[in-house]
């Protein structure tokens, strides 16, 4: 239950290629998703919705109206009456709480469904007032958790004592393709090929540090070391747009950034990747990032700051840097991985390696261990 087709971005992508995981192991998989996630004054993005063709492969029912009770009070007794033996919650914000806790509640009165979690984030990035009473509303209705990042577990265990959670890391985004030719690439997105690029990928939000990164890429300007060089960012604002414009004119930065300011749909996903050199997530807070699983499906190295979980699955010096959340540093960093074309080939070499512990069947295998731990739990 969580986010899938018609509804677009990385979370829906996630259940749904949980879903093909699982149906190739065997299990009978219904994803059900929703009627209404966000209503409309609430989403601060332009749609709310895909524009691909929908999976032909998955069940997926739109049946949860993550705003009206009544709807919570159905689907829960209806899940209740089906006995499924386990419901798997997409968890990434505390508004799903009052929904989700309360269809597991009512779901859980059958005493055999056991509802288990993979947690994106217990403490959203943006805070608001309701966030501790809906968390545990929420964590108080769940058996068992998948946590994707230490931070994420060490945020959980301010909600959650007794109940058991597993780490396993983010999987890889095998949905986007393979990588093509760099020139096919740049032919695409109409980039010139003589230029080397820098990306920027994603939703733009306050917390993920574009501002850092234009700052960075000032520093770096001044320095006469981005000659031949541009940062591409692409991504949708979904607020304070004007603010970096406004930063970029200030800094002088107009005619070394390529702009494309809306959502990324999944099939334009690997040119901007194959296009360019490196990957920079400048964030300010993380947990994990599903960027870094698609930078690691295309073996396009990464400099991350060391926040959250990022240095969890970025190894220093081995896939990419991770540096501080400065100027300085941060600069530093991109200026010593364009320092010699030899970095980014042995890193690309290298995540070949270390992306193997990134597999959708190893997240399988441990929502199974998990499911072996619980029992469905006392009402």
């Amino acid at each position: 239950m969580g986010p899938a087709y018609p509804y677009r971005g990385g979370l829906a992508s996630i259940m749904e290629i949980l879903a093909r995981t699982f149906q190739r192991r065997g299990r009978e998989v219904t994803i059900k998703t929703f009627t209404v996630q966000y209503p409309s004054f609430l989403f601060p993005g332009k749609s709310q919705y895909s524009s691909s063709q929908p999976p032909a492969d998955l069940t997926i029912e739109r049946c949860v109206n993550t705003v009206n009770p009544l709807n919570w009070l159905r689907v829960g007794n209806r899940l209740r009456r089906e006995r499924p033996d386990a419901i798997l919650l997409k968890y990434w914000t505390p508004f799903m709480g009052p929904c989700f806790g309360t269809i597991a509640r009512l779901a859980r009165l059958n005493r055999h469904t056991k509802v288990l979690v993979q947690l994106d984030n217990v403490i959203p990035h943006e805070h608001h007032l309701t966030d501790t009473l809906f968390t545990r509303y929420f964590i108080r209705s769940v058996d068992g958790f998948i946590h994707m990042s230490q931070q994420v577990k060490a945020d959980l265990d301010r909600f959650n004592r007794h109940r058991p959670s597993l780490f396993s890391p983010h999987p890889l985004f095998v949905n986007f393709g393979e990588r093509v030719a760099r020139e096919e690439a740049c032919r695409h997105l109409g980039l010139d090929p003589t230029v080397s690029y820098a990306l920027f990928f994603g939703i733009v939000r306050d917390y993920k540090g574009l501002d850092l990164l234009l700052d960075a890429w000032s520093h770096l300007k001044e320095a006469g070391q981005t000659s031949g060089r541009k940062l591409i960012i692409a991504g949708e604002f979904y607020y304070n747009k004007g603010k970096y414009l406004d930063q970029m004119e200030r800094l002088g930065l107009i005619d070394d950034i390529v702009l494309h300011d809306y959502f990324i749909r999944d099939e334009e996903v690997r040119y901007f990747f194959s296009a360019s050199d490196v990957v920079i997530q400048p964030y300010w807070s993380a947990t994990q990032s599903g960027v870094t699983q698609i930078a690691y499906h295309f073996e396009l190295p990464m400099i991350v700051t060391d926040v959250g979980g990022l240095a969890e699955i970025v190894p220093d010096g081995v896939v990419g840097y991770v540096t501080q959340t400065t100027v300085e540093s941060l600069s530093a960093a991109i200026a010593r991985y364009w320092s010699d074309p030899a970095i980014g080939a042995r890193m690309s070499v290298n995540m070949q390696t270390e992306k193997k512990r990134f597999s959708w069947e190893a997240m399988a295998d441990r929502l199974d261990e998990l499911y072996g731990l619980v029992s469905p739990a006392d009402q």
